[in-house]
C-alpha cells in the first residue's frame, strides 16, 4: 500500500512499511524512511507506483479548468476528494483525485485552504479581484520581457529613459523599469550602468553627472515660485558714504560692499554695508519659506541655483548707481594706530558707486600699487590703500590669538564655460580656468572686512540680550571641529572672540535670520529682546507671567542686582521695577506687580519697601557677579532664569494651569 502525504508545503508519496494510530513509516523512492504523522496522509491507494501517480497527477492537473471547478465546488467545507468525484466521475482514481489535490493547493485565489485537504471556495467578488491581479502581473511581466529585451538589443524603452536615476541610484526593486533593467543586465552579462550607456540612455557625462545632482538634492525640481519681493516702506536715510563692493563678473547677488570716510583727519570711518532683505523679508512669509527650504545659493562651475527667486535678488542687491537698502556697521579707527575707537550700526540707503570686479582687477590693484610703490591708475585708490593697510593689521591681530599665521599654499580657481549664454550647461561648452592667487589684496580686504563685521555683530547682539547664530570652535588642535550654536564663544581658527555669519543674507538662509536680530537690535538697542524674531527663553517666559496670573500674586520679595533688575527670591525671575535704580546691590526690598501682558511678555512692577536694615550696609555676598552681569547685558524688561527640563512636550494651551517649584 501506498500514502501521498503533506510535508511543509509539498505532496509526497511512498510505500507504507508500518503503520500505528496516530503515524506511519513511509519510505520514498529514494529509500528514505520518513515518519508521517496520520493527520497529514491525505490519500491511501494500491496503484500506481508512487511516481508514477505523482507524475500523472501533476499532468492532468493542468488540464482542470479552475472557473468549472469553482462552479461545480460546494458552497461548504469540501475536500480534494469531492471535487474530484464532481468534476470527472463518480468513480474516480487516485491519479485523479490526486489532480484535483494539485489543481485546488495551487489555486488559493479559487479556493481557501483549510488543511487536511478540505478547502473553501472563495466569494465571486475576490476571484474577479484576483484574476484582475493575476492579468495585471502577466501583462508586468510580458511588459518586462519586451523592455529587456529592447535594452540588450542597445535600444532603452522611454519608460526606463524616465526613470533612469531612480534606478541606478535609489531603486524600487518591485517597479517594472528596475526588474527590467536587472534581467537585460543578467542577459547581456553586463553591469547595469554599462548596459543603459550602450542602449543610448545616457546622452552626455555631463548631464549624466548634473541630472544624478539634480535627483539626489532637489528631486521636486530646481524651480523657485513666481514671488516678487516686497518693496521697503519705511523712510531710511541716505547714507554720506559713497560704496563700492568687490566680487568676481559672475556675481549676481552683491550682498556685501564697503566704504571709507575721514581720510587725512585722523579718524578714519570704515563702513561695511550689508543687503538688507531682512527689512521686508518676515519669518514664516512666502519668501521666508522658500529661502528655508533652500538654506543657500548652490555654485558649481559655469552655474548657480540661488536661494531666492533672480527677481528678488535683483530687488535687494547692491547694484551700482543705485541707493540700495542696507544695514551698516560704521567702525572709527585712528588712522595712525589703527585702533579701534567707534562702532555703530545703521539702517540706511546706501550709494552704490562702483561694482568692483576681481578678474578684472586683481592684475591691477596690487601690493605694491596699495603701498604707494607704484601708481594706482584706478578708482577709489586712497580708500583700497586704507582698507589693505588695515585689513593687514587686523589679519596680524588674529594670527596673535590664534597662535600662528594663516598660510594660503593653494590658489582658488574660477572656472568659466565659453559659449553658454549664462543658462544650464548643455556639457559641450568650452572649460576656461584661470588661477586667482588666496590672499590677493582684494581677496584680503574683503575677508577681513567680513570677519571684523561678523565678529563685531555676534558681540553686539550678545550685548542686547538678543540670540544669534554662531560658529565657534574650542582650538586648532586635531579632530576640534568648528560646531554651531546660539550664545557667543571662542572661534579659535578665526583668532576672533565670537563669529556669527551676518554678510551674506542673499545667498545664506542663516545670514538672513542674524540680520533679523540685528535689525531688531538697530532699531531697539537694549530693549531689542522683546521684539526680536527669535527671542531668549520665550517659551519659559510665558510660562512664569502665565504662573503669575493664575495665582493672583501681586507681590514678591526680592533681592536688587544693578540698573533697576531685581531677582525674585522664590521664583526663577528677573526683571526690572521702579524704585530698583537708586538702592544698592544685594538690598532687599518686596515689589508689587502693578501688570502683565502675555503678548509682548511684559511685566511691570515697583519697589513697595526696603526689607533689610537700611543702615546696613546691603549683603551683595549672595550674588553672584557673573549672573549679575549676565543678567544685566541680556535683560529688557523681564529675563527668565529656568531652563526648561521637558524640552520637547507641547503646551496644553494658552489656559493651562503652569506650576513651578523649587
Amino acid at each position: 500500500m501506498y500514502a501521498l502525504f503533506e510535508d511543509g508545503g509539498k505532496f509526497l508519496a511512498g510505500r507504507v512499511m508500518s503503520e500505528a494510530d496516530s503515524s506511519m513509516q513511509v519510505e520514498l523512492d529514494s529509500g528514505k524512511r520518513v515518519k508521517v504523522k496520520a493527520a497529514n496522509v491525505l490519500l491511501k491507494f494500491d496503484r500506481p507506483a508512487p511516481a508514477e501517480l505523482i507524475a500523472s497527477a501533476q499532468s492532468i492537473a493542468k488540464d482542470i479548468d479552475l472557473d468549472l471547478a469553482w462552479e461545480f465546488a460546494s458552497e461548504s467545507e469540501f475536500g480534494f476528494a469531492d471535487l474530484a468525484r464532481e468534476y470527472f466521475n463518480a468513480n474516480t482514481d487516485a491519479v485523479h483525485q490526486a489532480a484535483a489535490l494539485l489543481r485546488l493547493f495551487e489555486a488559493p485565489h479559487y479556493f481557501r485552504r483549510l488543511g487536511k485537504g478540505n478547502f473553501k471556495k472563495a466569494p465571486e467578488e475576490i476571484v474577479k479581484a484576483a484574476l484582475l491581479g493575476i492579468e495585471r502581473k502577466k501583462q508586468i511581466a510580458a511588459q518586462i520581457d519586451a523592455w529587456a529585451t529592447e535594452l540588450t538589443s542597445g535600444q532603452c524603452p522611454s519608460a526606463v529613459r524616465e526613470q533612469l536615476y531612480k534606478i541606478l541610484f535609489k531603486p524600487d526593486k518591485n517597479a517594472p523599469e528596475y526588474k527590467a533593467v536587472v534581467e537585460a543586465s543578467k542577459r547581456s552579462h553586463s553591469a547595469p550602468l554599462d548596459l543603459l550607456k550602450a542602449a543610448g540612455a545616457i546622452d552626455s557625462p555631463y548631464q549624466f553627472h548634473w541630472r544624478r545632482f539634480l535627483f539626489e538634492n532637489f528631486p521636486r525640481g530646481t524651480a523657485l515660485p513666481p514671488l516678487h519681493a516686497p518693496p521697503v516702506k519705511e523712510t531710511l536715510p541716505l547714507a554720506n558714504a559713497q560704496a563700492f563692493s568687490i566680487d568676481d563678473s559672475a556675481t549676481t547677488e552683491i550682498d556685501d560692499a564697503l566704504s571709507v570716510q575721514g581720510l587725512g583727519s585722523g579718524t578714519v570711518v570704515f563702513g561695511v554695508h550689508i543687503a538688507a532683505p531682512g527689512l521686508v523679508i518676515t519669518p514664516d512669509s512666502a519668501l521666508d519659506k522658500v529661502a528655508r527650504d533652500r538654506l543657500s545659493t548652490v555654485y558649481m562651475p559655469g552655474y548657480k541655483l540661488t536661494m531666492l527667486p533672480d527677481e528678488v535678488v535683483q530687488v535687494y542687491t547692491l547694484t551700482e548707481g543705485r541707493d540700495c537698502p542696507a544695514v551698516s556697521l560704521y567702525l572709527g579707527f585712528d588712522e595712525a594706530s589703527l585702533e579701534l575707537k567707534s562702532s555703530e550700526t545703521r539702517l540706511e540707503r546706501v550709494p552704490i558707486a562702483a561694482n568692483l570686479r576681481h578678474d578684472e582687477l586683481d592684475s591691477v590693484i596690487t601690493e605694491a600699487s596699495l603701498s604707494g610703490e607704484q601708481a594706482a591708475p584706478y578708482a577709489f585708490a586712497n580708500e583700497l590703500a586704507f582698507a589693505f593697510r588695515l585689513a593687514q593689521h587686523l589679519k596680524a591681530r588674529r594670527e596673535v590669538v590664534r597662535g600662528k599665521p594663516e598660510l594660503f599654499n593653494r590658489p582658488d580657481y574660477n572656472f568659466r564655460l565659453d559659449g553658454n549664454d549664462g543658462g544650464e550647461p548643455r556639457g559641450d561648452e568650452r572649460v576656461a580656468i584661470s588661477t586667482r592667487r588666496r590672499g590677493a589684496p582684494l581677496d584680503l580686504i574683503v575677508a577681513e572686512a567680513m570677519i571684523l563685521a561678523n565678529s563685531t555683530w555676534g558681540g553686539w547682539l550678545d550685548d542686547c540680550g538678543v540670540p544669534g547664530i554662531y560658529r565657534s570652535q574650542a582650538s586648532l588642535a586635531p579632530g576640534v571641529k568648528v560646531r554651531m550654536g546660539v550664545k557667543p564663544a571662542p572661534h579659535a581658527g578665526m583668532g576672533v572672540a565670537q563669529y556669527t555669519w551676518a554678510t551674506s543674507p542673499l545667498r545664506r538662509y542663516v545670514d538672513l535670520v542674524n540680520q533679523w536680530q540685528i535689525i531688531a537690535c538697530a532699531r531697539h538697542g537694549r530693549t531689542a529682546a522683546l521684539v526680536a524674531p527669535f527671542k531668549p527663553r520665550d517659551a519659559a517666559l510665558f510660562s512664569t507671567l502665565k504662573y503669575l496670573e493664575q495665582n493672583a500674586i501681586v507681590e514678591i520679595d526680592a533681592a536688587v542686582l544693578k540698573d533697576g533688575l531685581v531677582r525674585a527670591d522664590d521664583l526663577p525671575l528677573v526683571f526690572r521695577a521702579l524704585g530698583a535704580d537708586s538702592l544698592p546691590r544685594g538690598a532687599r526690598v518686596r515689589v508689587r506687580i502693578t501688570g502683565t501682558d502675555l503678548l509682548t511678555l511684559d511685566l511691570h512692577a515697583n519697589v513697595v519697601t526696603r526689607l533689610d536694615d537700611v543702615s546696613a550696609p546691603a549683603d551683595a555676598a549672595s550674588i553672584d557677579e557673573a549672573e549679575v552681569e549676565e543678567a544685566a547685558s541680556s535683560a529688557g524688561p523681564l529675563t527668565l532664569a529656568i531652563d526648561l527640563k521637558d524640552e520637547d512636550a507641547e503646551p496644553a494651551g494658552g489656559d493651562a494651569a503652569v506650576t513651578l517649584a523649587a
